[in-house]
């Protein structure tokens, strides 16, 4: 089956040597429990367009379950990445930056006093999220690909140290005067779980490559988000039709690729692609049946990933216990297209006298 894809993206690429002018690009740093990324990006066509972007596996959540503490080799690894970062902000006019941290550095003991340290080397101010505004901003930035026609979505975000679950309601297009503003989709209910790909990995070791022991983990996982469907009845709703699943993490882009049979990843591809559930279930038993050799030499894997792919099958294997969609909606996209969109949306708002000096004031200029 080849699954359909919805083109809809907040994302366009400019054509080769195009830079961003006249100061008007924004850049977003997401440090997470697995990655550290960046995405610089100007606005266009009612979204944005990329201009750079940096991505490096740091493992900042390494032995976290265990210690509480973030170690100092993961710290090393990351404040590696966020000097490269600082140095390719530094060499641009931006209009706003925003750097967000998340589940290793909420869960952390040592979480600020190592952000603290990050602020002194680098210049970074790193906020600590909390897990409702990551739920928030993953919903901003998938909004484009939210389906016209349905009242309900759940989304959902496996990340590197927790998964976040977002009940979101669509605005009714039919009801109430037009008076011209867009409305946004509502969010009735999240809730974070402590289960990412480096946590569980860490905490399952080779037991999740095991029928028994992946078994186990999608049982453990189901267990928490039975609080969450008993609460809002989600699986009632989707018996009832209208609702559709919506997945953002390299977990369920790597089971697209897999469901695409993509010779390598293609972000074009996999972002909007819109898999049935069988097709998803599809793509789990390939995954699970390759083996750790196997996923470290699959082209939408890769060694540095190979442990982590089944932790997270295992929580989405949960979800889709739970909660049986027809169709699975992939996101390539997260915090940094949820951050830029916002910045942007909140530049936009602002009268032009007010940016001015909002911007002087940034850039140390006199009035």
């Amino acid at each position: 089956m080849t699954p359909h894809r919805d083109p809809a993206s907040p994302v366009s690429r400019p054509p080769a040597g195009e830079v961003d002018s006249f100061g008007r690009a924004y850049a977003a740093l997401d440090l997470g429990t697995n990655n550290c990324r960046l995405l610089v990006a100007a606005p266009a066509h009612g979204g944005f367009r990329v201009v750079d972007s940096y991505s490096r596996i740091v493992r900042l959540g390494e032995g976290l379950d265990q210690s509480g503490q973030l170690c100092p080799e993961a710290m090393a690894r990351a404040l590696a990445a966020l000097r490269i970062c600082a140095a390719r902000l530094a060499r641009r006019d931006l209009r706003g930056v925003r750097a967000v941290a998340t589940e290793a550095c909420r869960r952390a003991s040592n979480g600020a006093a190592f952000l603290a340290e990050v602020r002194r080397e680098t210049g970074l101010a790193i906020d600590i999220i909390s897990t409702r505004e990551e739920a928030e901003l993953a919903l901003e930035s998938c909004a484009p690909l939210l389906s016209k026609g349905g009242r309900r979505v759940l989304l959902f975000d496996i990340g590197g140290g927790s998964t976040e679950i977002a009940w979101v309601r669509l605005p009714d297009r039919g009801a109430g005067p037009d008076t011209g503003v867009a409305r946004l989709p509502e969010l009735i209910g999240y809730l974070s779980i402590p289960y990412g790909v480096v946590t569980f990995a860490e905490r399952l070791g080779h037991a999740c490559f095991t029928e028994e022991g992946f078994a186990a983990a999608v049982d453990e996982v189901a267990s928490r988000l039975d609080v969450f469907e008993r609460i809002h009845c989600i699986a009632k709703e989707i018996a009832q039709g209208g609702v559709q699943l919506l997945g953002t993490s390299g977990t369920i882009t790597t089971l697209a690729g897999v469901a695409l049979d993509l010779p390598r990843y293609s972000r074009p591809m996999i972002d909007g692609a819109v898999l049935s559930g069988a097709t998803c279930d599809q793509a789990l038993a390939a995954l699970r049946a390759m083996g750790r050799e196997g996923l470290a030499a699959h082209p939408c894997v890769g060694p540095e990933r190979a442990d982590f792919v089944l932790p997270g099958c295992a929580v989405f294997a949960a979800i889709r216990r739970l909660w049986p969609a027809a169709r699975v909606v992939v996101a390539d996209r997260g915090l940094r297209e949820g951050i830029l969109l916002r910045l942007m949306r909140n530049d936009a708002k602002m009268p032009r006298q007010r940016w001015a000096r909002a911007r002087r004031g940034r850039t140390g200029g006199g009035g």
